[in-house]
């Protein structure tokens, strides 16, 4: 099926819809016609073919919705437009049934949103293997800890380079709460210098040999190399982090589907160029989805991280981090990494070692998003944080209620 890149956008206002509305290409008259329709949901498919735009605007008028298209589509002055539908959670149930009966792969697309209806109730409890380890998801969010083997990482550079100071950090992480160890031994800091695999693997192993089957929580790995998540997974590695999202090695998918590893898939890109911001960051996760798939993983055992930081510009970030929950859209574990990053610290005119209540309120921000995992540096004071979130964020609205 063509990759029309569909997913929930959310408005909180009105401006918000009116925006989008414009975006797409309506007329003045349409903006004002279906901007208040917008503040119920609204479902985003970008460079749709014509004779499409015009069965899915039937059905959902049919359905008592509505779909803004491009203000040239009435008079098939182009070929493909962007459309966002606009409707209730109900109307999208008809729609999709209705759908499944049309040409054109809209069979595809109707299951597409049937499982993007799915992905808005909330998360059941489910167990994820992490090679023997296992993590427990949709009862809480999850604590990653950071632990750099770099001597020049931006936050903490130096600090644990030594493999003893390490072994030390991982301890206190742990002992903070962490439910993942995250070990790291290639800066990804603005004008790092690369080092090869080889010193990679040489600042790792010694600390991987060390805590593997020691730690009661499992090791994550963060590399974007085949033959270091190889060499880590044999040493006892429960998941990889990969911060290309398996597109820069091509052999690394292969290597965690082989040992059945989850791998958390971060999107990443040179400049910060787009054409659509988050079509376009969701098109390259959905790649590398595709990607892991392909090599034998599924479901949970992908994690999705939108990338704070990487490849965006600072009100990049901060349109990414306002728009998280629709990463829902993409039905795997969702992981935030914003931990002392820049994104915070132009935010607060902080330097790093002071940014740690700008890294709780983007954790506490994701738990209302609905991600499952954060990865932070400061473990302690973000669970304490987060925990107090999840009780409120994902208790079930109404389960306090005592009356007749």
């Amino acid at each position: 099926m063509r990759d029309y890149g569909i997913r929930w956008v959310e408005f909180s206002n009105e401006t918000e819809a009116r925006q989008a509305l414009y975006r797409i290409g309506c007329s003045e008259a349409g903006v004002n016609l279906m901007a208040g329709k917008g503040l119920g949901l609204g479902l985003k498919l970008e460079k749709v073919p014509t004779r499409v735009v015009h069965i899915l605007k039937q059905e959902m008028l049919a359905a008592d919705g509505d779909a803004a298209v491009h203000r040239d589509v009435v008079v098939n002055r182009i070929e493909e437009s962007d459309i966002l539908l606009l409707g209730t959670v109900r109307q999208f149930k008809h729609v999709a049934k209705k759908l499944i009966l049309q040409p054109f792969g809209l069979k595809e697309l109707a299951k597409a949103l049937e499982q993007l209806l799915a992905a808005l109730e909330p998360p059941s409890r489910r167990i994820l293997d992490c090679r023997g380890q296992q993590l427990i998801l949709g009862e809480r969010t999850l604590a990653m800890g950071i632990l750099n083997l770099t001597p020049d990482s931006f936050s903490d550079g130096g600090k644990f380079f030594r493999t003893e100071d390490a072994l030390r950090q991982a301890e206190l992480l742990v002992a903070e709460g962490a439910d993942i160890l995250d070990v790291g031994a290639q800066s990804t800091r603005p004008g790092h210098q690369e080092v090869d695999a080889a010193e990679e693997w040489r600042r790792l192993e010694p600390v991987l040999k060390a805590l593997a089957g020691r730690l009661p929580i499992p090791i994550s790995v963060d590399t974007s190399r085949a033959q270091i998540a190889d060499k880590a997974l044999q040493a006892g590695a429960g998941l990889i982090n990969d911060q290309w999202g398996l597109q820069r090695d091509p052999a690394l998918a292969g290597v965690v589907g082989a040992y059945g590893a989850p791998v958390v898939v971060m999107h990443n890109q040179k400049d910060s160029c787009y054409q659509h911001l988050m079509g376009d960051i969701f098109a390259f996760l959905r790649c590398s989805i595709e990607l892991a798939e392909n090599s034998g993983l599924a479901g949970d055992q992908i994690i999705i991280d939108p990338g704070i930081g990487f490849g965006k510009t600072y009100e990049q970030n901060l349109e990414v981090l306002s728009r998280l929950r629709e990463f829902k859209t993409l039905g795997r574990p969702i992981l935030l990494g914003a931990s002392r990053k820049s994104t915070i610290g132009k935010t607060l005119d902080l330097p790093v070692e002071e940014r740690l209540e700008g890294t709780i309120a983007t954790s506490v921000w994701g738990v209302a998003a609905g991600v499952d995992i954060i990865r932070v540096h400061d473990v302690q004071a973000n669970r304490r944080a987060v925990r107090m979130a999840d009780a409120i964020c994902r208790e079930q609205r109404g389960a306090g209620y005592v009356g007749a």
